[in-house]
Order: structure tokens, then sequence, then C-alpha cells
């Protein structure tokens, strides 16, 4: 059975009706922050190494540097590939993150083929790539693709509004939170925008704990 894909604000609201039937936490938030974002990026190389350019920057920083990378060119495979690390440095990438994106450019993926694989595939050739961990593949498979069913555990962000609206005495684990999506299914990245959102409702209405 192929992947279900999120199209629209449509399949959004499916989801998210859904999931308020199936827990009464979801239904009891759900009128204060629907309607909830669609969220939908590009895909391709490009939205990757964006990825990459972010990590663990500000978001200032993360778009002076990848200003300067479109401006030299440097946003398609066949670009960086050719290119050196003290170029790519050049532009603004730690030594660090110059070998991801050689790494991403190196690697090959037919990113117009990963529309069409399962999202257990497209995460482990994402993940094989130096560079990309799973909380960037799920998060590329969530938007950029549109799968409805995946979840990114792994966020803090989901991992507190879990804590809050669940009643729960900690925070979860990456690994209990995964466990807890499950009842989520078909409909977890959905799930993802209801709990990012609520996390939003939280911060502006008291600080993040």
């Amino acid at each position: 059975m192929k992947d279900r894909v999120i199209k629209g604000d449509a399949c959004v609201a499916e989801g998210a009706a859904w999931l308020a039937r199936k827990d009464r936490r979801f239904a009891a938030v759900l009128p204060a922050l629907a309607p909830l974002p669609l969220r939908l990026r590009p895909d391709g190389f490009a939205q990757l190494l964006s990825a990459i350019v972010s990590q663990q920057v500000s978001v200032a920083s993360a778009n002076a540097i990848w200003g300067r990378l479109e401006a030299a060119g440097m946003v398609t495979p066949d670009a960086v590939a050719a290119t050196s690390e003290d170029e790519l440095r050049a532009l603004g990438l730690s030594r660090q993150k110059a070998r991801y994106a050689a790494a991403l450019a190196q690697a090959g993926i037919s990113f117009d083929k990963l529309p069409e694989r399962p999202t257990k595939e497209v995460i482990q050739t994402l993940t094989a790539v130096t560079g990309i961990g799973v909380w960037t593949a799920e998060i590329y498979a969530m938007f950029s693709l549109g799968r409805a069913d995946v979840f990114a555990p792994g966020d803090l962000a989901l991992q507190e509004a879990a804590r809050v609206l669940f009643e729960l005495e900690r925070r979860p684990t990456e690994k209990e939170l995964r466990h807890m999506a499950l009842d989520w299914s078909p409909w977890r990245s959905v799930a993802a925008r209801l709990l990012w959102a609520y996390y939003a409702a939280l911060k502006s209405r008291e600080g993040v704990r």
C-alpha cells in the first residue's frame, strides 16, 4: 500500500478530526489551535543542504550563509561535488558542514524517485549520508514529501508538548514518544503539527519550562 501524502489543508483537517476522535486530549485543545498549518516545503537536494546549513546556528546566520551559497550557485549536487572544502568554507560553512555538504552531493540520491519510495526506505536512504540524522530525515519526509504518517520524536518541542498535554511526570524520551505516537497512526504527521501548535501556544502563554 502506497504511503498517504498530505497535499493540502483538507488532508490536515481530516487528520486532525481523526485524532480528535481518537483521543480526548487532542479533542480538548484542537478548537483553539485549528486550522493546523500545512507546512509543506520543496523537496530535493537544496532542501536537505539547507537543513545542514541550519544545524546549530541562528536563523539569521543560516539565511546569510544560504544566500551566499545561492549566489555562488552552490545549491546543486554537481556544483557542490566540484567545489573544494576550502571554497565551501569561504562561503560560510564550517569544516564539518562542508564535509556534510560534500557527502550529500556525492551520495547519488535520486531525489525525483524518493516520492515513490516507502517512508522507511526514504529515511534509511537519507540517514546513510553523513550529516543527515534521523530528525532531519523525518522532517524531510513529513514536509518535503508530505508523508501523512511520519513523526519526529527526537524533537524537543514535541516532547515538551506531549509532556504537558498528556500530563506526564517528565518529558518523554525519543523512544518513549515514538512508542506513544504509534497510537496516532495513520496521521502521525498531523499529530506532530498539532503538538507543535500546542507548544507554540504554551510558549506564548507561560514561557518554556
